[in-house]
């Protein structure tokens, strides 16, 4: 089953509320999607309702104070003062679940907010960490959510705070990123991962395959039962999703009210799937460029064609970073989705672009240096992520289907077509999944939310419409906006608030306005 790449991360609903409201309301508006719906429209009235919130009962978690070191270490954007953040662990096995207690980890987590009830929140694996990407999101979701929720980030295992995963030579993380996506073949890509592979299988070695989605799941029931609740209520961003659905499969009877924020394709077929993100992608670009034009960018009034002009000088005379990666258009672009994935950053993004076409490819390159670079105190978000996303997919396709399917994609979408399939290189040289994928088919499950986003760069919508359309009692609500991730959005934001707060369930096809 494909997955994503590596890189980089919706309408106030009460039933009965439509735009056409009579008497004034200070809420977003919200739009019924008049298309056919996919199934039956979901109300609140289900076979199995949504489980009640149940505040903490005898927790074991010692949470301390780390405000200061949280605010230090947050990528951009800021979070308000107003926020505090406190910090505790729990401690966790790495071997397979029929193989406990040989080796323990250690699971880091942040709490914001003061509510009374915990709120789990995962990110995808090679975005920011849980714990940041929590603290990020307690500054964007409604005030009144975090009276009712007090928001628990968890760093996945081999990530972030928790023990993380340092495998892949530094420099090897480079070649992997700097392949040039508009030409040549895969081969430098398919040297670096055999590469990686080799030494990550020296330093991880009986625990190689321990960092998948399947085994953080148990990770997330000993987070359960150290908050005290019986039940996980819960938010997943993009491929931690996948996470939730390891957990639904393990732990039914203890899954509480979940929100998955844009899902990968649980497609199998690499030509859908890669075709979809690279448009994706392409029309990502695209939003942000009108953006920029209509802000009066440095870009001017062609973000696209700066992007690709950009690209064709750095193919010609390389910059050399300070970490001894050359910034070719490999490293350029993938700078570039991981900017588009974060819609609060592109003012920041359009002023990157224009410093590195004009010579200084440093702020473009921070868009992209937690992939590539890595220290003790911070280290790489590619290591867990490369271990990670190999271990949570089966297939893989021969060099030659990779190369023919990269020729077919570079022909659709010359910017993107490249980029998207040298991910089916890096895990080649991993081991395979032997285990089953845990099915996206639950029965017996209470209603889950599943948001998407029109135009994601990371978690296209087609795919995220498609694993909603495998479980049975998923709803999914549509923000019409750009990005990875439909939360920054008020309007699906107040959704989500309805949904955990007030167990109230949109209707399926409900559309929030950009």
């Amino acid at each position: 089953m494909l997955r994503r790449p590596f890189l980089l991360l919706l309408a106030v609903l009460v039933p009965g509320l439509v735009s056409c409201t009579a008497g004034p309301s200070q809420r977003p508006a919200v739009v019924e999607n008049d298309e056919p719906a996919a199934s039956s429209p979901v109300s609140t009235a289900q076979t199995v309702p949504l489980p009640p919130l149940t505040e903490p009962q005898s927790p074991s978690i010692t949470w301390s104070d780390c405000d200061a070191q949280t605010r230090a270490r947050l990528d951009p954007p800021a979070v308000p003062d107003s926020l505090r953040f406190s910090c505790g662990e729990v401690q966790s096995v790495l071997d397979a679940p029929d193989l406990p207690g040989r080796v323990q980890t250690r699971i880091a987590l942040l709490r914001a907010g003061n509510g009374p009830v915990p709120l789990v929140v995962l990110n995808d694996i090679d975005g920011e960490s849980g714990t940041q990407y929590a603290a990020h999101l307690a500054a964007v979701l409604p005030p009144a959510l975090l009276q009712r929720f007090s928001l628990v980030g968890v760093d996945r295992r081999g990530s972030g705070d928790s023990d993380p995963v340092g495998c892949v030579p530094s420099d090897v993380r480079g070649t992997i990123l700097d392949q040039d996506p508009g030409g040549g073949d895969l081969e430098t890509v398919l040297d670096a991962a055999r590469r990686a592979g080799q030494q990550c299988a020296i330093e991880l070695g009986s625990t190689q395959q321990a960092l998948d989605s399947w085994r953080t799941a148990g990770d997330l029931d000993r987070i359960r039962e150290g908050l005290g609740v019986p039940k996980l209520n819960v938010i997943a961003r993009g491929e931690a999703s996948d996470v939730l659905v390891a957990y639904a499969n393990r732990f039914p009877g203890e899954v509480g009210r979940v929100v998955f924020d844009g899902m990968p394709d649980p497609s199998s077929d690499s030509a859908t799937v890669l075709g979809d993100l690279a448009s994706a992608q392409q029309t990502t670009l695209e939003a942000f460029a009108a953006d920029c034009a209509a802000r009066g960018c440095a870009l001017g009034q062609d973000a696209v064609g700066a992007v690709t002009a950009l690209l064709n000088q750095l193919r010609s005379a390389p910059p050399r970073l300070g970490s001894g990666v050359d910034f070719g258009p490999g490293v350029a672009l993938n700078a570039v989705v991981a900017g588009l994935a974060e819609r609060a950053r592109w003012p920041e993004l359009a002023d990157a672009i224009q410093s590195a076409r004009t010579g200084n490819p440093t702020p473009l390159a921070a868009f992209v240096a937690p992939l590539l670079n890595g220290s003790p105190l911070a280290p790489s978000r590619l290591d867990a992520a490369l271990a990670t996303e190999c271990n949570d997919t089966a297939a893989r396709l021969p060099a030659n289907q990779i190369a023919t399917l990269t020729d077919t994609l570079r022909q659709r979408s010359p910017l993107f077509g490249g980029l998207v399939t040298q991910r089916l290189v890096w895990c080649l040289p991993w081991p395979g999944r032997t285990d089953a994928l845990p099915s996206l088919g639950v029965a017996g499950l209470p209603p889950v939310l599943v948001t998407s986003t029109k135009t994601d760069p990371v978690t296209p919508e087609p795919g995220t419409t498609r694993a909603a359309e495998q479980m049975p009692t998923a709803v999914r609500v549509s923000w019409q906006g750009a990005g990875h991730g439909a939360l920054g959005s008020a309007c699906m934001a107040e959704v989500v608030r309805a949904f955990l707060a007030d167990g109230k369930v949109p209707a399926e096809g409900t559309l929030c306005p950009a």
